[in-house]
Formats: C-alpha cells, structure tokens, sequence
C-alpha cells in the first residue's frame, strides 16, 4: 500500500484553496496506474513524487490532471514543496518538472518558486468568442484577450469590474469551438480577471478538462505575471482566486523581466493509503 497525503493550497485555513492530492513515494506504483489514480482523486491536479534523476536536486514530480499529465502547475508545486518540507527536506529545494528544474524554498507551513520559463504568446483569441466561452457580454471585457503560457497556455481576459467576474457563466458549446480554434494542451482554459492596484481577483474555468472551475491557479497567475510584466515592467501582486466558489486563495506573484515567484500557503488536510 502506498501512503498519500491532501493539502488546501494558497491557504492557511482548512476548507478554503485548492485542494491538492500528493504521492510522497510513487516508486511502487505502475505508469497505468498514476492517470487513474488522479483521475479517482477528481483533483484539479495530483503529484506523484519520485527520486530525482540529478541526484543535486530534491526530487522529480510527475503533475496530473484528471484527465491528462501536465508539465508544469503552481498549487502542485506549492502544495508538494510543503509537503516535502513537512518531511524534512529543505528548505530550499530543487524540483524536476516536465518543463525542467524548479528552485523552491519551503517550510511546513508555506512555499515559493521561482520560474525563468520564457513567456510564450500563443494566440489573441476573438474577443466574441472568449466572452461568450466566459457567458458575458463583449462589453464586460476591458481589453482583448491573449492566449499565453509559461508552462501551460490559458487565455487571459482582463474584465471591467469585480461584478462581471462574478457574473462568468461558462459556455461549454463556446470552449469546444475555443479548443478547435486553438489546440493545445488545455483546451481554451479561461483565466479572467479584475485589477485594482497591486490586487487582482481571478477566475479559471477550464471545463473540457474537467475543471469547471479551479480555486486556486498558480500557473495561470505565473502567466498572468509574466504578461503584464512585458507590458507594464515588473509586478508585485496579491491574486484573490476562489472567492465566488467558497474557496478563498491568496497567490502571491513577484515578478522580474526574466523571472516570476509564486507564493503561497499550504495546510494539510488527510492522510492515508492507496489500496494498490
């Protein structure tokens, strides 16, 4: 039996964040085994720890999400830095991911990374279509949207207020035509947004991936960071995410022109052991 552990991440409460299923010691478990086992845990993502190819780093981690293995996330990789901090690793930290080595800094109670991953500027998706996959009006976006990634792609849409980010209504129909029009690894995962000074409040839906709506996406945040970043020059913000489903997150996210932090808390929820 092989012993896992879930974290609420980018929270310091129980019952808020996103929840994030670990895998300390994956080394018994078969390669079929690990998309089914995240796919039993219907997490937004599950982490699958395993000894480091460079015996210089800390470990490898393998991200999945319901429905497929993904190279890069931020609560997986907050959530499973606690984790490791929790058993004695740290607290810095060097962990392998599918888009390559990752410096971390952990403790039992919160962590941080930092990304060099180059900004990638995949698409501008019509702004109709990206309202309508958000369920809002062309006029609640305040500027057109942009497909981009530093790991994984999502479409970033800054909104005009607070009330039409709790107004989103996605439209499945629109996020199979997003995906046929821009195929990639997620399939049009929306991330909309509000600014108001240092403090944005976000949203992600990415529903054709099973994720109707995430509490807590660093990745995104990541992304977002790196955006305004090239637009606006370097970036000290808090992401309020999770708020209109029950599940408040608080993302840190500091950015340079060449690299962006992510911050953020963890508390452990459960403990047990997978029957395989």
């Amino acid at each position: 039996m092989t012993p896992y552990l879930t974290l609420d991440v980018f929270t310091s409460a129980p019952f808020s964040g996103n929840p994030l299923a670990v895998i300390p010691d994956a080394t018994a478990l078969p390669e079929a085994a690990l998309q089914r086992i995240a796919t039993e845990f219907n997490y937004s993502e599950t982490t699958f720890v395993f000894p480091p190819e460079d015996p210089e780093n800390t470990a490898k981690v393998r991200i999945f999400t319901p429905t497929m293995e993904v190279p890069f996330a931020g609560h997986p990789l907050i959530g499973t830095a606690v984790a490791l901090a929790r058993a004695g690793h740290g607290p810095e930290m060097v962990l392998e991911l599918g888009v390559g080595p990752i410096r971390a800094t952990a403790t039992p109670q919160e962590a941080r990374f930092t990304t060099e991953v180059a900004l990638q500027v995949i698409a501008r998706p019509d702004p109709a279509l990206t309202a309508r996959a958000l369920g809002l009006p062309l006029s609640a976006l305040a500027a057109p949207p942009v497909m981009a990634s530093v790991g994984l792609p999502f479409t970033l849409t800054e909104l005009t207020s607070r009330a039409a980010l709790t107004a989103c209504a996605p439209d499945t129909a629109a996020f199979n035509d997003g995906a046929a029009a821009h195929p990639s690894s997620l399939d049009f995962a929306q991330f909309a947004y509000w600014r108001d000074g240092a403090t944005i409040h976000a949203r992600m839906f990415a529903p054709l991936d099973n994720i109707p709506e995430d509490p807590a996406t660093g990745s995104a945040s990541a992304a977002l960071g790196a955006w305004l970043t090239s637009q606006h020059g370097a970036q000290s913000l808090t992401i309020h995410q999770g708020d209109d489903m029950g599940r408040p997150s608080r993302i840190g996210v500091e950015t340079t022109e060449t690299a962006v932090t992510i911050s953020g808390a963890a508390v452990p929820m459960m403990e047990g052991r997978l029957n395989i």
